[in-house]
């Protein structure tokens, strides 16, 4: 080991890498520091400030990590490949070491070389713990531990290639080949289940990215530590059939039984049961929160999560098995609390949603349709199964045979998980735990009142409430946060399980039966959700009356330059903020609850309810319009004279007391539309609406809590830094200048010391 460290830093090739490897680092990490700089100079707190830096994907470590690949090559090619080329092999053979001996003192060598990379980053580290705010230290450890792996199996395969050859430019290319072959054999044979398994875990793509998030997975170390052990023992056996010359048959059941002793080992270490995590971040970022750890605390007893594919379905391609190894990733922070779970795919075919089929095979059948594709893509057909034999087990009319999947208990309780129409597509930790927790608690059920002309959660266009309530496909309809959601008449006293009850623009008023019906439920304790419209007063009014509301007579404006008078907009008040994370949420972000055509909400008697003005328009520019009703052609104009008063008008009340040991929560609201499909994928210049985010903080106060599952985190507290751009300057000439001259003189007096021995 000390000869091959002497030969390594009298080598130009070490110190250039060393040299090369500060520069870039430098240069990387300064830049990192600059982004810092500029954020706080726009008066903005920097966000995660340790990971933005040093690891995550951006970070000087993740950075550095993405360049090993051209270091180590250059640094092993002559381990042994010098000792083939100059003939001193056979000194070493005819020494008193042993072959083990040999390959463990060259690879110590480049081990202790390689914690040169270490010093130089822990250089900037030890910047990083100074000036940085509640510097994230055990994150940034465990990131160097990954590019420390990742320089260790890097090193070993490096060591094989060089035992293989004496040309130690074909040493430096082989090992390069290897490395493209681990990155890329993560895809091979992905359609052959036990193939599969064995090639993603032979990748090494990825292998560090969970080191870089602050987070150890026994897997992952276990593999980095399963190859050195590899090409290890693969270059002993190397060097052994150099001394005793054994038959190639022989050396082949070594190299053979090494190769399947590792891989069974792996298979097993990466067994879910057997796997382990350590989160190294100060907010667990990558684990559960503890919300969704309680919700799987409370799943006892066998789980399955079976994804149903329908091959002729746009989103097919989400759990084809060539990505099925990282499509299960999606779920690995739940395997880890719940490490028995099963995974299925099946995979069926069934005419659904296909615009591309639809126009390239518009009179095929669905047999012929599979046929065509699987002939274009090579696909096995007996893997895809009729819809009629899935049926047998599951109904997937209801989700209009799109790519869903099916979470179920030994106990027989089910819940669907889906994909959505937007940008991120799957599901995120709050909709697979909200999912969860249906199968171990109660689920709200929300009645829509009808029979008045009512909004229809059964109406998705621009009027009804389809969207919110019941659409699969929207991310944030109440169907995908956990309420179960029907239709009601008040013809029948409200069921007991009726958690809320809607009424929405009423047309027509309650008979008196109906609106019996209707107060014994607000004398019991309901929660109630009630949304006014102008023209729809005399309906609507004795609906409130009985809360100590009406809504106002007339329809408010707010005339803009940009917007039509009618269009009304609402801000969070300071008191509702505080009954509310998600409504205070709403505030600090500066969005506005945005109506057309909408009447105030007034308090006309005290009913036995703690009254808050929950949204407000502003006091000036906004008033009860009595005159204008063409708002197209018309821009209406204040007339006190005509009883029109300029004021804040309350757009929402927040009505709450205590029953029977429960408190009782009611929404009251001066527009329907603002819940419809219409106002809910608007969008205008300039305005920030939170009609989505409304929806979502009023029935998680009215589930109290419950649903969706909160799954927020705490902000990581790494959000100041004490240095400013003045310092920019003098880090760039330390980090960037200074430490790699410091090195580029060290080279150099040891180049001259060794020339004048």
């Amino acid at each position: 080991m000390k000869t091959e460290l002497r030969v390594l830093f009298y080598s130009p090739i070490a110190w250039l890498i060393l040299i090369v490897f500060a520069l870039q680092s430098g240069i990387e990490f300064c830049g990192g520091l600059a982004e810092v700089f500029r954020t706080v100079a726009l008066g903005y707190s920097p966000y995660a400030t340790t990971s933005s830096v040093f690891a995550g994907h951006s970070g000087v470590i993740a950075k550095m990590l993405d360049n090993l690949y051209l270091y180590i090559p250059l640094l092993t090619m002559g381990l042994m490949s010098r000792e083939l080329s100059s003939g001193s092999i056979k000194l070493l053979y005819s020494s008193p070491v042993s072959n083990i001996q040999i390959i463990a003192g060259k690879y110590l060598a480049t081990l202790i070389y390689g914690l040169g990379f270490v010093a130089i980053l822990g250089l900037q580290i030890a910047l990083g713990w100074i000036v940085i705010k509640d510097f994230d230290i055990t994150m940034v450890l465990v990131a160097l531990l990954g590019l420390y792996l990742t320089v260790c199996a890097y090193a070993a395969i490096g060591l094989f290639m060089s035992t293989i050859t004496q040309y130690q430019v074909v040493a430096a290319i082989g090992t390069l080949a290897v490395l493209a072959v681990l990155n890329f054999i993560g895809s091979v044979g992905q359609e052959i289940d036990f193939v599969r398994d064995i090639t993603y875990w032979l990748s090494i793509a990825g292998r560090s990215e969970t080191f870089m998030e602050g987070m150890i997975n026994s897997a992952d170390l276990l593999y980095f530590l399963l190859v050195v052990l590899l090409f290890l023992t693969l270059s002993v056996i190397k060097l052994h059939s150099e001394r005793s010359k054994p038959s190639p048959a022989v050396s082949a059941l070594k190299y053979g039984t090494v190769i399947v002793v590792v891989l069974a080992l792996g298979y097993v270490s990466s067994l879910p049961t057997l796997t382990h995590y350590y989160d190294g971040t100060q907010t667990k970022r990558n684990t559960l929160t503890q919300a969704s750890q309680d919700v799987m605390a409370k799943l006892d007893g066998g789980l399955t999560l079976t994804t149903y594919v329908n091959i002729l379905e746009q989103n097919y391609d989400n759990g084809m098995p060539s990505w099925r190894n990282w499509d299960m990733d999606r779920f690995e922070k739940y395997v880890r609390f719940k490490p028995e779970m099963k995974m299925r795919y099946v995979y069926y075919y069934h005419r659904a949603y296909f615009p591309y089929l639809d126009q390239k095979y518009p009179d095929l059948t669905d047999e012929e349709r599979l046929e065509k594709l699987c002939q274009s893509n090579d696909w096995d057909k007996e893997r895809f199964l009729p819809y009629s034999e899935i049926a047998k087990t599951v109904d997937l009319s209801g989700e209009n045979y799109r790519f869903v999947r099916l979470f179920e208990r030994e106990n027989g309780q089910r819940i669907f998980l889906r994909i959505y129409e937007d940008n991120q597509r799957h599901p995120g930790e709050t909709e697979i735990s909200t999912a969860l927790k249906t199968l171990v608690t109660e689920t709200p059920l929300v009645g829509f009142v009808t029979g008045h002309g009512e909004r229809s959660i059964d109406n998705m266009g621009v009027r009804g409430y389809g969207l919110f309530a019941r659409e699969t496909t929207f991310r944030y309809s109440l169907l995908n946060e956990g309420f179960r959601v029907e239709n009601l008449s008040l013809a029948e006293p409200v069921d007991p399980a009726i958690s809320v009850l809607v009424i929405s623009d009423m047309r027509e008023p309650f008979t008196p039966t109906e609106m019996r019906h209707y107060l014994d439920f607000v004398a019991r304790g309901g929660n109630l959700v009630i949304l006014g419209e102008p023209r729809r007063q005399a309906d609507m009014n004795p609906v409130v009356a009985p809360l100590g509301l009406r809504f106002t007579d007339d329809l408010l404006v707010r005339p803009t330059r940009e917007f039509l008078a009618d269009l009304m907009m609402g801000e969070v008040t300071q008191q509702m903020s505080e009954l509310s994370r998600e409504f205070r949420t709403i505030r600090r972000y500066g969005e506005n609850l945005v109506t057309v055509t909408a009447c105030g909400v007034e308090q006309t008697a005290d009913a036995g309810f703690e009254v808050t003005d929950g949204i407000v328009t502003d006091s000036t520019g906004v008033w009860n319009e009595r005159q204008t009703r063409n708002f197209v052609d018309e821009t209406p104009t204040l007339d006190p004279r005509s009883g029109e008063v300029e004021r804040s008008y309350s757009l929402m009340k927040y009505l709450r007391r205590e029953v029977e040991g429960r408190e009782q929560r009611i929404f009251v609201l001066g527009d329907a539309d603002c819940f419809a499909g219409s106002e809910l994928s608007a969008s205008r210049s300039g305005i920030r609406a939170a009609n989505f985010s409304l929806i979502q903080a009023m029935f998680k106060m009215l589930s109290y809590d419950e649903f969706p599952v909160d799954t927020s985190r705490v902000r990581p507290p790494d959000d100041a830094i004490s240095l400013t751009q003045k310092a920019s300057p003098w880090l760039k000439l330390l980090y960037e200048w200074g430490i790699p001259g410091l090195l580029l003189l060290g080279s150099i007096l040891v180049w001259t010391r060794r020339r004048n021995r």
